[in-house]
């Protein structure tokens, strides 16, 4: 693998040291309503496995783990809410300049695959710049709630 190459893995091929060091970095609680304040532990970090695990068991389809030139760099793809596809991207802050890469490469995978004829993204409302989802031809659907927090509810499609 080329030291600038962007690969998809499953997150059970990651060390739960480096999924609880990324997730356990304050600067991802500022974006990430979700995610609440307490460190990952490795029984919190085999609990999400295990729960990203199940969405491929029962979807076929679900979160990957992301690598740049063999390095884990954070997690992110595609999740089955109801009949939507959402797409979510949580990269390590010092890996945040490849998120327009990994997307393309993961909007890419998106419209090869006939199960997914859109794709919704959900931002909280923190979330400022918002250029790179209308470069992307995203449209604004409004607020949404979702476990109990407000998001910026947003479509792509990809058909």
């Amino acid at each position: 693998m080329s030291r600038s190459e962007i690969a998809f893995a499953r997150l059970t091929d990651i060390a739960p040291g480096h999924i609880n060091a990324h997730m356990s970095d304050p600067r991802l609680a500022e974006h990430m309503p979700l995610l609440g304040r307490t460190p990952w532990t490795d029984d919190s970090c085999a609990s999400f496995v295990q729960a990203k695990e199940a969405y491929w068991m029962r979807d076929g389809l679900g979160h990957w783990a992301i690598l740049h030139g063999g390095e884990y760099v954070g997690w992110g793809g595609f999740q089955r809410e109801g009949t939507e596809w959402d797409y979510g991207l949580v990269l390590r802050p010092e890996r945040f300049g490849l998120g327009a890469r990994i997307t393309r490469k993961a909007l890419d995978f998106a419209r090869a695959d006939p199960r997914i004829p859109y794709v919704t993204f959900l931002l909280p409302p923190s979330r400022r710049h918002l250029g790179g989802l209308a470069r992307l031809g995203a449209t604004p659907l409004g607020e949404i709630a979702y476990d109990g927090e407000t998001f910026l509810k947003f479509r792509l499609d990809t058909a």
